[in-house]
């Protein structure tokens, strides 16, 4: 299954037109059409990206940014009819991943999707966890000289989390993309013991964890050491 998008704009006809030709492109796409809507959805859905319009019946869409935020790093592409350039430096400080003015051109704007999502899931090579070193290229996990024995699901894992670090990810999510599930029916207890046992493995002090900390109860935040 390829990425999840979520279209938040009260525009009916344009929301209808970005989420059939995002379709096309093989992506699973959900709609919002007000930010309270939109806040739910992410927290359903898990998108990969969201395409957030700015100018929203109830709610701005930087406030909505700002709660999205607090939760999590979940890419953000702005989408407004407002051309003032205060407008789109105000979005891009605030740490969006792209912003784009309409009217605009369908085939620049799947571009710039296809491009945020590149730089969203830029590949993983390599972990460094405090003195654990995790190399994905060769498989191979170690503290110092020690080799520590990881399986393929734990580096599977490690890998998803890696990809996202510093952004919450869910179990449901975890379940979809590294299990296989294709829904929220199976047993999230298979997600909360396997990086219970990763833990154990990976960090210093498996039930005060640092690398992998529990979020709101349900879901994981990996924050890596930055080079």
């Amino acid at each position: 299954m390829d990425a999840r998008i979520l279209v938040v704009e009260d525009d009916r006809l344009l929301a209808k037109v970005l989420s059939d030709n995002l379709l096309l492109e093989g992506f699973e796409v959900a709609r919002a059409a007000d930010a309270n809507s939109a806040v739910n959805l992410a927290r359903e859905f898990i998108p990969d990206l969201i395409i957030l319009d700015v100018m929203l019946p109830d709610r701005s869409g930087f406030d909505v940014f700002d709660t999205l935020h607090q939760e999590g790093r979940t890419p953000i592409m702005f989408l407004t009819a407002r051309g003032q350039k205060a407008d789109k430096v105000r979005g891009l400080n605030l740490g969006g991943d792209d912003y784009i003015t309409k009217p605009f051109d369908l085939e620049e704007f799947l571009a710039r999707v296809h491009a945020v999502l590149r730089r969203a899931r830029a590949n993983v090579e390599q972990l460094k966890l405090g003195g654990v070193v995790v190399d994905f290229v060769r498989q191979t996990a170690t503290r110092g000289d020690d080799v520590l024995h990881l399986t393929y699901q734990e580096f599977k894992l490690l890998k998803y989390l890696g990809a996202r670090a510093g952004r919450v990810v869910y179990r449901n999510e975890l379940l979809r993309a590294v299990w296989g599930y294709p829904d929220d029916s199976a047993n999230t207890r298979s997600v909360d013991h396997a990086i219970s046992r990763l833990r154990r493995k990976i960090e210093p002090e498996p039930d005060d964890p640092r690398f992998i900390r529990t979020v709101h109860g349900d879901g994981y935040l990996l924050t890596p050491d930055r080079n």
